[in-house]
Order: structure tokens, then C-alpha cells, then sequence
């Protein structure tokens, strides 16, 4: 029997709002109920970070034999770092070397997480191995030797290419992402989504909603790439209409819910192919927030964390939510210390997730005010399992995070694979207040 950890997030900072809003009157539940129905529609333009048609091209191209592997493309999908007003372009990340915190930006990654799109590049030596290939021919991105068949192999050295979900980044005026398989899984099952949008009055509101699927349920990346794209649409759709951010917050909860329950029902022709997949019922964890009008809402189910950390480091950094874990529920319950609970093998066991199999569905959703600048962290358990407490994480992030959320999500995702990378790990960094201008833009 699932059972739910209730968390009191309002406890561990000021000025928390703890109660939902009503709607105030917007026409919010029919966006819910388009975006929950349809998770594999066109891609919002002002959303980076999934692209669930061309996700689903690719997985029906997999399935077949007849294309690479899965992986979010096109118009709304990650840019490199290199050229972050550029949606089309995948990174290219380096390997990461020992992060010091505060230390320099380095991009993490690892040798497979090179860009199997940069293998198209042609080869001019005059040798027959190494002619010219013909348009549209993938070259192995390991060897640059082979072609690449159908099934994402290289026909010379048999390495299987690396995705382009391997290793994402994205970055908007406001909020910055980054998420990497880890050094251990063989895909990576978070995904993000973040977004400008705006308020009622024309003020910028910047959300980000990171997701964790769940590695024991079956399609766990469709899980996470189907919540967190359609809670991402249903944040645009609500916000300037009026709606109170939180009561928005937990219906996009309730949207992205139904899109993975959808995906239950949905026949999975790729289950024959993978051999990783079970055959339970797709499965995600969620985390959102969004920045906007002076006020800081978050909202999440599962164990993946929000955090605040503010500029001034004299001040406490603080975690936001509380986890939908047993040994949350442990400590809730005072049957187990913090200690002990964590020691256990039962710690990280969740007890409330989105899914057709969840025994009951409990957003959880919190509004703050904070009293200065700092950032939002939001995370999978792939970080936070390398820096769990507030003053850990905080010790870590750079003391430029405001000014420079990119390079602070990178040094988090290094600080995680340096320490091991024993999971796939998502982060978002969100400067608070909201940069000013933009507001809506793509």
C-alpha cells in the first residue's frame, strides 16, 4: 500500500502562503484539461526543454529499427552553451575535471555524452575508409571511422551513439538548466522544462519544472519529458490570465499527471526493443517553481527538491519541500531519526509520485516572500544525494548564482558526477527576483 509523507514547506522560511487560491474566475480548467489530453501536441515555442513530438517520431523510428535513438529535437529543444538563444542546437559538453565550490564553470559530461550530431561532419582524406560520406550519413561520434545503422550502432567499432538527452542545457534571461545521464545509467530518464512567461500586469514570470522518472516503472524518459512539458504549458496558459501562481501551480500538477497516466494506456511499441523497460505503469517525480510579481511558489510530488539560497551567505540556505519518501514519512512520524531513517535501504523508497499506479495523487504547493535576492534550486535526487542539507548545497553553488545560473547548474551537476554520478541528475537555478523585461517573449 503507497502511502504520502505530508510536508509543512512553510515552516522553513518566512513569509509563507500556505493555503491554494481559488482561480479567481480564469478559464484555467479548460487549458488544463487540452494540455493533460494532448501531451504529444505541438511544442510551445516559449517552452525550452522538450520537444514530445519529435520525441515521439524518434521513439516510433527506434522502435521500428529504422532511426537513432530518442532524444528531444527541434524548435524547442536545448541549445549548447555556447549559443543559448539558439533552440535548435544541442550541447556539446567537455569532461568534467574535480569541481571546487565556487570554482570555475566546467560542463559535465562524460565520454558518451559527445553530441552524435557533430558525426555528420565530413572527412576529406583521400583514403577509401575515410571518403566523403554521403549526405545524411551518421559517422560513429567514438571512432569517426564507421557508419551508423538504423538501430543507432556503428557498423565498425559495434559502440552503441550517444543521445542528445544524454546531456542538456538551456538557459533564458532568469532561469538556466542542465541535466546529465550520470556516470552509471545507460539513459537518462530526468527531464526539464523552462519557459518565460508573464503576469497579468505585463511582468515577467520565469518557471522551470524538473522531473525524475521513475527507473523501476516502464517509460520512465516519456514520463518525465510528458510532465514536465505539459505542467510548463499549463503555468503559460494560466499565469496571465489571472490566476493565483500557486492555484496554478497545483493544477499543472494535476495536467501533468494525467499526461503520464495517459501514457498507460498508450501501446509502448518500443518495449520489445529494450530490454531495461518493465512492464508497470510509467512513473515520474516532479518538482516546479516559478519566480514572478515578488513572490517565489513551488511546487512538487515525489523526493526531487527545491532549495533556497540566498545572496547574502550569512543568511541560511533553506529546502523548500519535504520529500514523498520513507524516510520523510520515518522522521514525520517520529518512529526514526534523520539519521537512522536515512541509513536505512528503505530511505529512498518514494511514497508519492504521478503515475496510473500512484495510490492517490497529493500536490504539494508552497508560496514565499522572501526578504532579499537569492536563487531557487531545483533538483532531482542525483544531486542532492551529493549535497543534502541546505548548508551543503549552498557551500557548493557559486556566490555568483545570481548573476550566473548557468555556470552555478553546471558546478552542481559536476559537483554530482565527481562524487560518483550514481544517477541521473537535473538541476535549475532561478534568480529571485525575476530579471525585469522579456516578459512572454520566446
Amino acid at each position: 500500500m503507497q502511502t504520502h509523507a505530508q510536508g509543512d514547506a512553510q515552516s522553513w522560511a518566512p513569509h509563507a502562503e500556505a493555503s491554494v487560491p481559488p482561480s479567481a474566475g480564469s478559464p484555467y480548467g479548460g487549458h488544463a484539461h487540452q494540455a493533460a489530453a494532448s501531451h504529444g501536441g505541438a511544442p510551445d515555442p516559449r517552452i525550452a526543454g522538450y520537444d514530445l513530438a519529435a520525441e515521439a517520431a524518434h521513439r516510433s523510428a527506434d522502435a521500428s529499427g529504422t532511426g537513432p535513438e530518442p532524444g528531444p529535437t527541434g524548435p524547442t529543444g536545448p541549445t549548447s552553451p555556447a549559443s543559448p538563444a539558439s533552440p535548435a542546437s544541442p550541447t556539446n559538453p567537455t569532461g568534467p575535471g574535480p569541481q571546487a565550490p565556487g570554482g570555475p564553470a566546467e560542463t559535465p559530461a562524460h565520454p558518451s555524452t559527445t553530441s552524435a550530431t557533430t558525426a555528420t561532419t565530413a572527412v576529406s582524406s583521400p583514403t577509401p575508409e575515410h571518403q566523403t560520406p554521403a549526405q545524411g550519413t551518421r559517422i560513429c561520434a567514438l571512432c569517426h571511422a564507421g557508419t551508423v545503422t538504423g538501430d543507432g550502432y556503428c557498423e565498425n567499432c559495434g559502440h552503441a551513439q550517444p543521445r542528445e538527452r544524454d546531456h542538456m542545457e538551456r538557459e533564458l534571461p532568469g532561469v538556466a538548466a542542465v541535466t546529465d545521464r550520470g556516470r552509471r545509467h545507460h539513459r537518462n530518464e530526468d527531464f526539464f522544462a523552462v519557459a518565460e512567461g508573464a503576469l497579468p500586469d505585463g511582468s515577467p514570470a520565469v518557471l522551470a519544472i524538473v522531473c525524475d522518472g521513475v527507473s523501476s516503472a516502464s517509460r520512465p524518459d516519456d514520463a518525465s519529458a510528458a510532465a514536465s512539458g505539459v505542467a510548463a504549458r499549463t503555468l503559460l496558459a494560466a499565469l496571465p490570465g489571472g490566476t493565483h501562481p500557486q492555484r496554478a501551480m497545483h493544477e499543472a500538477i494535476l495536467a501533468a499527471a494525467k499526461s503520464v497516466n495517459a501514457l498507460a494506456a498508450a501501446p509502448n511499441q518500443a518495449q520489445q526493443h529494450d530490454p531495461y523497460r518493465q512492464q508497470n505503469a510509467p512513473a515520474c517525480t516532479f518538482v516546479g517553481a516559478v519566480v514572478g510579481g515578488g513572490l517565489l511558489v513551488i511546487g512538487w510530488v515525489g523526493d526531487s527538491r527545491a532549495y533556497w539560497v540566498p545572496d547574502d551567505r550569512s543568511a541560511p540556505a533553506v529546502r523548500l519541500t519535504e520529500d514523498d519518501s520513507w524516510a520523510a514519512q520515518m522522521v514525520a512520524n517520529n518512529l526514526m531519526s534523520e539519521a537512522e531513517a536515512y541509513a536505512d535501504d528503505r530511505a529512498h523508497a518514494i511514497t508519492g509520485w504521478l503515475g496510473a499506479d500512484a495510490y492517490e495523487l497529493e500536490p504539494h504547493t508552497a508560496s514565499f516572500k522572501p526578504d532579499g535576492p537569492g536563487v531557487v534550486v531545483v533538483c532531482t535526487d542525483g544531486l542532492w544525494n551529493y549535497a543534502e542539507a541546505a548548508e551543503q548545497l549552498a557551500a557548493v553553488l557559486p556566490e555568483d548564482a545570481h548573476d550566473r545560473p548557468l555556470h552555478s547548474a553546471r558546478t552542481l551537476v559536476a559537483h554530482a558526477l565527481t562524487g560518483g554520478g550514481h544517477d541521473n541528475v537535473t538541476v535549475a537555478v532561478m534568480p529571485f527576483p525575476a530579471p525585469p523585461g522579456r516578459a512572454g517573449s520566446a
